[in-house]
């Protein structure tokens, strides 16, 4: 089997710079200066050596994104950074060789993930995070004993260093791949990320708050106050997955950095917290895999059972269509028979209207009974046995969008529900209602699936209105209805998908209806907006 980098989607950006070597290279290698520039800390004497080495991660995640063809420009960005931030202070064979360890090091490293074909970009596996870190500890050490040794051997460094020089370059290189390549990778890579949110925000002014802490006591006290960092780091992989870890350990490296800047701390001092942070990161890394990898699961199992209860509903449909041909069958031929002795009651002459009349009664009678059938049949269709519960606007559209969420996430459509958890209690089949928001998201989410945006977002909203009706209102951005179809009343089998039976909105109108309300589409430049009503129940008060 040929072997090769998994594919991925992408995001628009990594398509851009995909299709443009040049840009990608040049804004490669302007962030590693920048980077280097803005990391040059603490350095050992004049070796350039820093406990602080982002840019190690940025050229893991240049690699890994965008391919091997792009090792050459790991030789050419520490050399430009070498000259723009040091002034090229080293002797240019010392340079030379500095650049070829790391130049050949990391791009080894990096095309040795990419060769053997199992590592994902999306770190979408635990397989995918392991190599990634294991590639890094070992490809990391490698090249720190390199740098420190072609130092020494040149007397940049005493021999006594070569211990301190390597240990300072490994974590340096170490806590850049941990912190900066995640969080590069995701952002070039997912098209949803953590949506930003009061409890994010808050994670983040805890690591702040955590940094004053450690840093407002004294010296003696500060490593061990190092791990109340762990609380919101692991608090945010917990709760948002590795996509969201990755942010907050860049959030905490930085405010790090800082901290450690203005309280004027020694190069040991930084060393040993640098060591933390990495100890710190793997571990936030470790528990946002799993999280991640424990919500991949959720999402298969509910795309599984959505499968499942599409099988299940094809089946009940062909034993409807089985009942429904069998019930008709009797009535129709009935209708034929009555209809054939009209006609030859008034083909006699003289006609004989007593016959035709007593014929076409009968026709009559077999024609309600159909109509009985078919009503009684679309009745049980309709969801079944309507069960009326009292039941908030809020819970009603947090159950409903439960359902449908791995599709939105399949899709990659965001959604944001915006429900007033003072509007009243409404009384309604919450099954049923349910089904016409879930309709009306899938409809809207297809839409812009089919758009081809990438910016796609659905958003549901509810007010109450004078006349004691609570209004639900899904919109979207995506290029709304065709003028036609919202000029004309809602009738069943009208669609605009290409694979669409054209009962969705029908079927939610029969609903909505049903209880008392109404549905109505709106659509614009900006989207369409489709809306529904129904009464809320008197004497709720807001809660």
């Amino acid at each position: 089997m040929e072997r090769g980098p998994i594919p991925f989607a992408g995001t628009r950006m990594t398509r851009l710079l995909t299709r443009s070597y040049a840009a990608t290279a040049l804004a490669y290698t302007a962030s590693y200066v920048l980077l280097d520039w803005i990391s040059y800390v603490h350095p050992l004497s004049v070796s350039g050596i820093t406990p602080w080495n982002p840019q190690t991660g940025l050229s893991f995640a240049l690699i890994l994104l965008f391919g091997i063809r792009f090792i050459p420009w790991l030789f050419v960005a520490p050399l430009a950074a070498d000259g723009i931030v040091r002034g090229w202070v080293l002797p240019f064979g010392v340079e030379t060789l500095i650049v070829l360890a790391i130049g050949l090091g990391y791009g080894a490293a990096t095309a040795l993930l990419l060769i053997r074909g199992r590592f994902d970009p999306r770190l979408s596996s635990r397989r995918s995070l392991l190599a990634l870190l294991g590639t890094a500890l070992v490809s990391t050490a490698i090249v720190s004993v390199a740098h420190a040794a072609v130092l020494v051997a040149f007397g940049i460094l005493p021999t006594a260093d070569l211990l301190q020089a390597s240990m300072l370059s490994f974590i340096g290189d170490m806590i850049g791949v941990v912190v900066v390549t995640p969080f590069v990778l995701f952002a070039f890579t997912r098209r949803v990320l953590p949506v930003a949110s009061w409890e994010l925000a808050l994670v983040h002014l805890v690591v702040i708050a955590s940094l004053a802490i450690v840093f407002g006591f004294s010296d003696a006290n500060r490593f061990q106050l190092f791990y109340i960092l762990f609380i919101p780091v692991i608090w945010t992989a917990v709760r948002f997955g590795l996509e969201g870890v990755s942010i907050a350990l860049v959030v905490t490296q930085i405010g790090l950095i800082a901290a450690i800047q203005l309280s004027n701390q020694s190069m040991i001092d930084v060393t040993v917290f640098q060591t933390l942070m990495v100890v710190l990161a793997r571990t936030g890394l470790a528990i946002g895999m799993v999280v991640s990898e424990q919500q991949q699961t959720n999402h298969r199992l509910r795309l599984q059972q959505e499968a499942l209860s599409r099988v299940a509903r094809v089946g009940t449909m062909g034993e409807f269509a089985a009942v429904l041909a069998h019930e008709l069958n009797q009535p129709l031929t009935a209708i034929a028979n009555f209809s054939r002795l009209a006609k030859r009651a008034i083909s006699q002459q003289p006609p004989d209207a007593a016959a035709a009349a007593a014929a076409a009664d009968s026709a009559i009678e077999q024609v309600d009974r159909a109509a009985s059938v078919v009503k009684q049949l679309r009745d049980f269709i309709r969801l079944g046995r309507s069960e009326p519960s009292r039941i908030s606007v809020a819970r009603l559209v947090h159950e409903a969008l439960s359902s449908c969420r791995p599709e939105l996430d399949r899709l990659g459509v965001a959604i944001s529900a915006n429900i007033d958890r003072t509007l009243p209690d409404i009384t309604v089949d919450a099954l049923q209602i349910e089904q016409v928001i879930n309709n009306l998201v899938r409809n809207a989410a297809e839409a812009l699936s089919q758009s081809g945006r990438h910016d796609g977002l659905i958003t549901i909203d509810a007010e109450h209105d004078r006349a004691g009706k609570i209004w639900i209102r899904v919109r979207d951005n995506g290029p709304g209805f065709d003028p036609d179809i919202g000029q004309q009343p809602i009738t069943p089998f009208t669609t605009t998908k290409q694979n669409g039976l054209g009962l969705g909105l029908s079927l939610s109108r029969s609903i909505v209806e049903a209880h008392g309300g109404k549905l109505q589409i709106d659509s614009g430049i900006r989207g369409a907006t489709v809306s529904f009503c129904v009464a809320a129940t008197r004497g709720a008060q807001a809660a």
